[in-house]
C-alpha cells in the first residue's frame, strides 16, 4: 500500500461538472450517464441496474472477499403537488430539508414537453403588500409556492405550458470556490463523494496499482429517499465503505478537514473492525481524522443492511457545514478523504473468511475484552 497523489483539479472540475447537472432523486438520468463516461475514460468496466445505479469494477488479484466503495449521485428536490388558481405550483420535497433553505432557491422545472425557470416564494413574499406579515408565516411546505418565469396567471395558463402534478423541480447548486479552500453549494451531499470516488478510481488505474481483491465503486440514485445502495450490491461484496457528509455542527465532532468516521448513526454502530482498520489507515499513512457519531442520519450502507445484504459497513465523510441547506466544504477533507479511499483499495480484505456467506468458527475475529 502507498499513499498516491490525487488529481485535484480532476476532483474539482467532476465535481463542478456534477453539481451543474440536475439529479434531485427520481430525475438521475444525466448525472448517471456523466458519471459512466468518467468511468469508460478510466478504462474501467461499467455495468447499469434496472433504474441506473452505477457498479463499477476494478479487478484484482482475487475475487473474493471483495469490496465496494459507494457514494451517491441524487440529491435533493421538489415536485409539483397542484396546479394553484393563481398560476403557481405548490410543490412538496424530495427527501429530507427544510423549507426555510428552499425559500428563495432559483430552479428548474422539469415538465413531459418543456423546461422551465422559477423562484421558490413564501406565500407572502413582498414586504410592500404583506409588512411585517412576512416574518410570521411559518416557515413550512405548505407556505411556499413556485412562481414559474412565464405568463401564467390562471391554472389554464400552467396547463398551456404542460405542467402536471407530479413534474420534477430542481434546485440550482451555486457554486462557489474560495482561494482559502471552501466551497460553497446546495448539493455538495453527496456530490463531493462521487468526485471523491472517483478521483481515488483515476490514483489507482494511473498508477498501475494492482489490487489484491476486486473493488467495486458503486454510485446510487436513491439514497435521498432512502433505498441507496440496497440494488446496487454483488452478492459477495464482504466490505462496504459509504463516502458520505459528515455534519460539523455544535455538539458534534465532525470537522470540515481531515475524514471524519461515523462510528454509528440512527441506525445503530457502523461495523467494528472495519472502522477501526480504516481508522489505523489513517494513522499508519498520517491523515488527519476524527470520529463522530450522528444521531439523525442514513446512508447507503443503512439501507443496504436493512436490505438483507450481510456484509460489513463503515461510513467515512467529509466534514460539511449546512447540511442539506447552503452547504460548505473545504478541499482538505476531500483530498484526505480520497487518499484514504484509494489505500483501502489497495488494502488486503480485512478476514478471508468473509469470502464465504457462512461459515465454520475458526478465522471469526474477537473484539477487546
Amino acid at each position: 500500500m502507498k499513499l498516491l497523489p490525487i488529481d485535484q483539479t480532476y476532483v474539482q472540475d467532476v465535481l463542478f461538472r456534477l453539481l451543474n447537472t440536475p439529479s434531485p432523486a427520481g430525475y438521475t438520468d444525466r448525472a448517471v450517464h456523466l458519471v459512466a463516461d468518467e468511468l469508460d475514460k478510466l478504462g474501467v468496466p461499467v455495468e447499469l441496474t434496472r433504474r441506473g445505479a452505477i457498479r463499477a469494477t476494478l479487478k484484482g488479484e482475487r475475487s473474493s472477499p471483495d469490496r465496494a466503495v459507494v457514494a451517491h449521485i441524487d440529491t435533493l428536490g421538489a415536485m409539483v403537488k397542484a396546479l394553484k388558481p393563481n398560476g403557481r405550483l405548490e410543490i412538496v420535497a424530495v427527501g429530507h430539508w427544510n423549507a426555510r433553505f428552499a425559500e428563495g432557491a432559483r430552479v428548474t422545472l422539469f415538465t413531459d414537453i418543456g423546461v422551465h425557470r422559477g423562484t421558490i416564494l413564501p406565500l407572502k413574499a413582498s414586504g410592500h403588500t404583506f409588512a411585517d406579515e412576512i416574518d410570521k408565516q411559518p416557515s413550512n411546505w405548505q407556505n411556499l409556492e413556485l412562481r414559474v418565469d412565464e405568463i401564467c396567471h390562471t391554472q389554464q395558463d400552467l396547463m398551456r405550458l404542460g405542467v402536471h402534478v407530479g413534474d420534477i423541480i430542481a434546485i440550482d447548486p451555486q457554486p462557489e470556490v474560495m482561494e482559502n479552500g471552501f466551497i460553497v453549494s446546495r448539493h455538495l451531499d453527496d456530490k463531493a463523494g462521487a468526485a471523491v470516488l472517483l478521483g481515488a478510481v483515476k490514483a489507482v488505474t494511473e498508477n498501475d496499482i494492482v489490487l489484491p481483491v476486486d473493488c467495486h465503486p458503486l454510485f446510487t440514485i436513491s439514497e435521498e429517499v432512502g433505498s441507496g445502495a440496497s440494488a446496487a450490491l454483488h452478492q459477495d461484496v464482504a466490505e462496504m465503505l459509504t463516502l458520505d457528509n459528515g455534519t460539523t455542527a455544535p455538539g458534534q465532532n465532525s470537522s470540515e478537514f481531515g475524514v471524519t468516521f461515523c462510528m454509528a448513526d440512527m441506525s445503530g454502530p457502523f461495523d467494528y473492525h472495519l472502522t477501526r482498520y480504516l481508522i489505523w489507515l489513517c494513522q499508519e499513512f498520517q491523515i488527519p481524522y476524527q470520529r463522530d457519531i450522528f444521531r439523525f442520519y442514513r446512508s447507503d450502507s443503512a439501507a443496504a443492511v436493512e436490505a438483507g445484504a450481510d456484509l460489513r459497513t463503515a461510513l467515512a465523510t467529509f466534514g460539511i457545514d449546512g447540511s442539506h441547506g447552503w452547504e460548505r466544504i473545504h478541499w482538505s477533507a476531500l483530498e484526505s478523504l480520497a487518499q484514504l479511499t484509494a489505500i483501502y483499495m489497495q488494502s488486503p480484505p480485512l478476514f478471508l473468511r468473509d469470502q464465504d456467506d457462512l461459515g465454520p468458527r475458526a478465522g471469526f475475529p474477537m473484539q477487546p475484552a
